[in-house]
């Protein structure tokens, strides 16, 4: 099967394109490479040094003869995590829900068989079930949420005999990778433990959270990738394991169980979080029973820990461009090799006399 995956250059990308591979998986990406200095340690330990053939493009811009002789599509690529979305509201709705509208349709008029889209559990928002399933009302509360929302909507629709759309909806992700974030909550707070001693909680930590390691993802995707069309056609599937929601503050909790001589601490302004919601993930372990996640957050902190180890990052290092994405992408700006729509351009400098 000839896979074309977007976002094979990411956070999670770079850890799905060996899994992928050592399953067989005849594979092209598709990047913008924004973010290819935003690397951790040395890429080569982690896998990342199996390169596949990639295209250097936007996915607002990707053509019909993009898609040739590809039987399915992983659709990763996206302004990601809920700050990030915030970034610029009609970027984030141009590109996650615009930009993958077009991608699907084109795949459909490619005669691409199978569309696996990487959504997000941010998508139930401020949930009001004790826990969410994949029949709950949606009621995201985020730029990013919305735009994964109605991304899900519009491909649903152009499923037919001939296409296979897959929603996976992934709980919050976590785990080390060669281009690693540290803006998303367990890597976050595990970071700031390594690096000062302290657990830093910006909320008051009583939301719900579900977390899964970015190879738990991945290995739900392989399953969606390689289960029979009938359990996959126009499905949606939860992507993490239901014992695994936590409250924030339980995660830091773990976190100051893992790291030595740590203590948790909230900021002066720590207020609730309005996203909260408790996910069950049933369905994906018996309708795809390929998928067998491996991780917990617990070993995930763990990992990290060792990780941090070897690397010996500081503070700065974790709350600057390298690690954070919203910084990156404004030094970007700044520096003027993105415009304000996020697209690479050539800045004219004037001289003055």
């Amino acid at each position: 099967m000839r896979v074309l995956i977007t976002g094979n250059r990411g956070y999670i990308g770079t850890v799905m394109v060996p899994m992928l591979l050592g399953k067989g998986f005849d594979l092209i990406g598709l990047d913008n490479d924004l973010f290819e200095e935003c690397t951790f340690g040395d890429k080569s330990v982690y896998g990342a040094n199996q390169d596949i053939p990639y295209l250097r493009k936007d996915v607002r811009d990707v053509g019909l003869s993009d898609l040739k002789e590809v039987d399915a599509v992983i659709h990763l690529a996206a302004l990601s995590n809920d700050p990030l979305g915030d970034f610029n509201p009609t970027i984030t709705n141009e590109i996650n829900y615009e930009g993958t509208v077009k991608l699907a349709r084109l795949s459909k008029k490619a005669g691409v068989q199978r569309f696996v889209f990487s959504s997000s559990c941010s998508v139930y928002g401020a949930s009001k079930e004790d826990i969410v399933n994949e029949r709950s009302e949606l009621n995201p509360v985020t730029t990013y949420g919305v735009s994964k929302a109605h991304a899900e909507s519009a491909i649903s629709k152009l499923a037919d005999s001939g296409f296979s759309p897959t929603i996976m909806r992934s709980a919050t992700a976590y785990g080390l990778s060669p281009m690693l974030r540290c803006d998303v909550v367990l890597n976050n707070l595990v970071a700031w433990a390594y690096t000062t001693g302290v657990v830093f909680l910006k909320s008051n930590g009583e939301a719900w959270r579900p977390i899964v390691h970015i190879q738990d993802i991945s290995r739900a995707f392989i399953a969606a990738l390689e289960a029979p069309r009938e359990l996959i056609h126009n499905e949606t599937f939860n992507v993490g394991r239901t014992e695994e929601n936590f409250r924030i503050r339980e995660i830091a909790e773990l976190v100051r169980e893992t790291m030595p001589k740590s203590e948790i601490k909230h900021a002066k302004d720590a207020e609730p979080d309005k996203r909260s919601y408790r996910v069950d993930f049933s369905k994906i372990g018996r309708v795809l029973p390929g998928f067998r996640p491996q991780w917990t957050a617990r070993l995930g902190a763990k990992q990290l820990y060792d990780a941090f180890q070897r690397v010996v990052p500081s503070p700065e290092e974790f709350e600057g461009s390298r690690y954070q994405r919203i910084t990156h992408l404004e030094n970007l700006v700044h520096s003027c090799v993105l415009d304000k729509t996020l697209r690479r351009k050539t800045c004219q400098t004037r001289s003055i006399d």
